[in-house]
């Protein structure tokens, strides 16, 4: 019998509103030992999923310095110099989670065999997808939850019976 999203899936899904700052966001995936969530607008609809990855990457690209070849030595430093400043003044204002979540949210249904599932997850390089019921999302597959597979003896030979 094939292994379904449903037997390995997590059901809490921990979701966060689009306009907390990301300094929130932050605080809530390391209180709650997880590294991504999904975000939902004003009506609670999921609208995207927002990733450690995520604000790792909006502070290294707002600091990170990228010299122009045509720039001189001194040209390139004040270009770095006007980039901090212009970060640091950023800082002031507090960025919201809408301005640094991935807008797209990939989702599989309850139903989807897990060999699908895995394979999406590789092609698009996915750590964590949405599972669904009638539209709904009823859980969160991550590859933690993939590991069950390996880990647990009767879902490992299921998922072999069916090669």
């Amino acid at each position: 019998m094939t292994v379904l999203a449903h037997e390995i899936m997590t059901p809490s899904v921990k979701a966060v509103p689009q306009n907390w700052t990301m300094e929130r966001l932050a605080r809530f995936l390391t209180d709650n030992e997880i590294t991504g969530s999904p975000v939902t607008d004003d009506q609670g609809e999921i609208v995207g999923i927002a990733t450690l990855k995520d604000i790792t990457e909006f502070r290294w690209n707002a600091s990170r310095s990228k010299p122009d070849d045509q720039l001189t030595t001194e040209e390139a430093a004040e270009a770095r110099r006007l980039r901090m400043a212009i970060f640091e003044e950023m800082g002031k204002v507090p960025v919201e989670v809408r301005d640094i979540m991935t807008p797209i949210v990939l989702s599989v249904d309850e139903q989807t065999p897990v060999r699908d599932i895995a394979d999406i997850m590789m092609r698009e390089h996915l750590h964590r997808i949405f599972v669904t019921k009638d539209a709904r999302i009823t859980g969160i597959i991550t590859t933690y939850d993939m590991l069950k597979l390996i880990s647990n003896r009767e879902l490992t030979q299921r998922c072999a019976e069916n090669d």
